[in-house]
C-alpha cells in the first residue's frame, strides 16, 4: 500500500474518533461544572488544558467561560482538534483514499460531515448543547459501525484501527486527566461525596458505566474506576484494551516481515511498563504523573507508525 493513502486512513479515522472524543470531554466538562457548589468558569480551564487546545484558546479569548470554551471546542476553525475542524478533515481524507473505503463507509463519513456542518453552524445553546453531543457521538458511532459491517479486514482496515485505537487510549487519558486538574482548587474534597460524583462523571463520559456497574455493582470507588479506565482490558475505551489493539494491527501488518516492527516494540514496551503496574503503584506515582507519561508515550508510537510506514514518502 503506498504510504498516502496509509496515511490518509490512519488520520482520517483518528479525526472520526477525535470529533466524538471532544464531544466527550465538552460532556465531561459540562457535568462535572453541575457539581459545582459555585458557579463559576473554571471548569472549563481544566477542560482545555486536558484537550491540549488551551494555548489556541488563550491567543484568541481573553477570558475563560463555559459559553466561549464549548464553542471553541465545537465550531472553531481556528481549532484544528474542534469537532468540526475535526469531521472536515475526516471527510478531506476519506475523499483522498475513496477507493480503499466501501461506498456506505464514504456515504456515513459525507453524511456525518454534512448533517454537523449544518447543526454547528450557530452557537449551541446550553439547552441544545446535549442533543448536539449525542448526534456527534452518533454519526461517529454510525461510521464505526459500517467500517466494522463492510471493510475487508485487510491492511486498509488495520491502518484504520490504528488511527482509531491511538485517538482512543489518548483520549481515554485525557478524560482521566480533566479529574487532576479539577482536584487541583480543592483537594480537600477527595473521599467525599463530591469527589465520588465527579469520578462517577468521567465513567459515564467515556460510556463506561453500565459495564463498571456489572463488574462492581452499586460499590467501587476512584480507585476502581480508575483501574477499570486504565488497566480492564475488557473495557473498549480503556488504556490497555486500546493500546492491546494497537499491538494486533501492527502485528498482522508486519505478517513476518520488519515493516512496522519499531512502532510495535514501543507498543510493547508501554504494555509492559508504564501499563503492567498496578493501580495501587499508579496511585502512589501519581495520577497526572502517570497519564501524562501515558500521552508521551503514545505521541512518540504515533510518530514512529509515520516513519514505519512511510505516511509521507
Amino acid at each position: 500500500m503506498l504510504g498516502k493513502t496509509a496515511n490518509g486512513l490512519f488520520w482520517m479515522y483518528r479525526y472520526m474518533e477525535r470529533a466524538e472524543n471532544t464531544a466527550r470531554l465538552i460532556e465531561t466538562g459540562q457535568r462535572i461544572a453541575l457539581t459545582r457548589l459555585t458557579e463559576t468558569d473554571d471548569e472549563w480551564l481544566s477542560v482545555l488544558q486536558s484537550a491540549d487546545c488551551l494555548s489556541g484558546y488563550n491567543a484568541t479569548h481573553d477570558e475563560v467561560s463555559r459559553e466561549l470554551a464549548v464553542d471553541w471546542m465545537l465550531r472553531a476553525k481556528e481549532n484544528p482538534s474542534s469537532v468540526l475542524s475535526s469531521i472536515n478533515a475526516a471527510r478531506q481524507n476519506a475523499r483522498l483514499v475513496r477507493t480503499a473505503i466501501t461506498g456506505e463507509v464514504w456515504e456515513a463519513v459525507n453524511s456525518a460531515y454534512m448533517r454537523l456542518k449544518d447543526g454547528l453552524s450557530r452557537k449551541v445553546s446550553e439547552r441544545d448543547l446535549p442533543a448536539t453531543l449525542r448526534l456527534i457521538r452518533q454519526h461517529a458511532a454510525l461510521v464505526r459501525g459500517v467500517t466494522l459491517g463492510t471493510m475487508l479486514r485487510n491492511e486498509i482496515y488495520d491502518f484504520a484501527r490504528l488511527g482509531t485505537f491511538l485517538e482512543r487510549a489518548d483520549n481515554t487519558a485525557r478524560i482521566l486527566d480533566v479529574k487532576y486538574y479539577v482536584l487541583l482548587p480543592s483537594a480537600r474534597a477527595v473521599g467525599t461525596s463530591l469527589d465520588n460524583v465527579q469520578w462517577e462523571t468521567i465513567l459515564r463520559s467515556v460510556s463506561a458505566r453500565g459495564g463498571f456497574r456489572m463488574e462492581h455493582g452499586a460499590g467501587g470507588g476512584p480507585k476502581e474506576i480508575a483501574d477499570f479506565l486504565i488497566l480492564d482490558k475488557r473495557m473498549p475505551r480503556s488504556l490497555a484494551f486500546s493500546v492491546s489493539k494497537l499491538c494486533d494491527n501492527l502485528g498482522y501488518l508486519s505478517d513476518g516481515t520488519d515493516q512496522g516492527l519499531a512502532s510495535r516494540d514501543r507498543v510493547i514496551a508501554l504494555q509492559d511498563g508504564l501499563l503492567s503496574k498496578s493501580i495501587d503503584d499508579i496511585f502512589d506515582f501519581g495520577l497526572h504523573e502517570f497519564l501524562q507519561k501515558t500521552l508521551e508515550e503514545l505521541s512518540g508510537i504515533s510518530s514512529q507508525i509515520e516513519q514505519d510506514f512511510r505516511f509521507y514518502a
